[in-house]
């Protein structure tokens, strides 16, 4: 049974800014039945069907979000916010900040990790209809040295022993994904320095192995190079932040591990706050465009990246994607591929390219229309008129 026909100026199909002009999709439930020209699906639709049109509109896949912490609330102190809130306080917070996501055009999120399984709980009320949201990966619970990176999550491991027994019940836990953090982090004071290694190569192959068992894959926290390196000597399938940190507080830029990631058909994801800009401005231009260089050298490189907000953290909100799209057009990314980076591209990434990420029949209804057109402004993405999340409809 078809529920909506969908009618917009264009219609993005397909990767590299594919699209028709004047198309059309069909929506059937949870499923996209047709895509095409307007006029040959609206000869297809049944009499009487619901009809949403769109003349100065492009629909496009629903957005990516591939790195979001839907237990922080992005304010000033996100970790102590977490510390002073109950689970069912923070349930209902996290609630509210799907919701945000989705009203900005984001369907998917990977959630990086969380407290005592609250993501996987607001991923199963979404998939049930109980609440509006994107689709949730979840984490679960990252893996982190004793008093390392975020350890409030409560994923303190030493030992292989340690660290296949926290993965397993990751797992048994409902894990989409396993989060390890290879290196230290600014949000957690006292803890190791952000370029600093917490786990050795040898470490990350026994989470790759153990996650592999379950058939899931590996996203790893690393901003120091030597975090990097043992992230892709032990064969993960994301890379978050990759800063290429060095000791000295410089950065160690590296084109043998670019190479390496390439090869291995790593993705990395940056992880680019919303709020990007407005940092800039309080480093200054020129701190600020040393701070950014390894992204542009990453990008010069072609590294495959994908588009993720870090949303959750200081000043990150939950529904401001298109901000953090913009650093990629700063970086002098394409329109086209960047739209890919949180559409297509992350969904292969992720793991999840073969039922959402594009439209096409067959595929979720995972769908995003917009005022404008995405491939001439990116700004386009900030005028969202209607969302449909596995068919559900969300509209402004």
């Amino acid at each position: 049974m078809v529920d909506l026909l969908i009618t917009a100026g264009r219609v993005l199909t397909g990767p590299n800014g594919e699209h028709l002009e004047d198309g059309a999709i069909l929506v059937a439930g949870s499923t996209i039945a047709a895509v095409g020209p307007r006029e040959t699906l609206e000869a297809m639709a049944p009499e009487g069907l619901p009809t949403r049109s769109f003349p100065n509109g492009t629909v496009l896949p629903g957005l990516i979000d591939s790195h979001v912490h839907l237990a922080f609330d992005a304010g000033s102190d996100p970790v102590a916010a977490l510390q002073s809130s109950d689970d069912e306080t923070l349930l209902k917070d996290m609630a509210n900040r799907a919701r945000q996501l989705l009203s900005s055009g984001v369907t998917t999120v990977r959630d990086l990790g969380d407290r005592n399984g609250l993501a996987v709980r607001t991923r199963d009320l979404i998939a049930a209809g109980s609440l509006p949201g994107p689709r949730i990966l979840s984490a679960t619970t990252p893996l982190t040295a004793p008093g390392g990176h975020c350890w409030f999550f409560g994923g303190e491991v030493e030992g292989a022993d340690a660290i296949r027994a926290l993965v397993r019940r990751n797992v048994d836990a409902g894990a989409d994904v396993i989060k390890v953090m290879a290196t230290g982090g600014g949000l957690t004071r006292g803890g190791p320095a952000i370029w600093q290694s917490q786990f050795s190569a040898h470490d990350l192959r026994i989470v790759v192995e153990e996650a592999r068992r379950a058939g899931l894959p590996v996203a790893v926290h690393a901003h120091g190079t030597e975090g990097i390196e043992a992230a892709v000597a032990a064969g993960v399938s994301t890379i978050e932040h990759c800063t290429w940190m060095a000791e000295d507080g410089g950065f160690d830029l590296r084109e043998d591990l670019v190479a390496a990631i390439k090869a291995a058909g790593i993705h990395v994801c940056t992880a680019t706050s919303p709020n990007w800009r407005a940092f800039a401005e309080r480093v200054g231009p020129e701190r600020a465009e040393e701070l950014f260089t390894s992204m542009r050298w990453m990008a010069q490189l072609d590294v495959p990246m994908i588009a993720g907000t870090d949303a959750g953290v200081t000043r990150a909100v939950f529904d401001k994607i298109a901000s953090s799209l913009d650093f990629y057009q700063y970086l002098g990314i394409p329109l086209a591929k960047i739209i890919d980076m949180a559409t297509v591209n992350a969904a292969n990434a992720l793991g999840i390219g073969s039922n959402t990420g594009r439209l096409a029949k067959g595929y979720r209804a995972d769908v995003l229309v917009v005022d404008g057109n995405p491939l001439d402004e990116l700004d386009a993405l900030n005028r969202v008129r209607l969302v449909l999340a596995a068919g559900r409809s969300f509209g402004r």
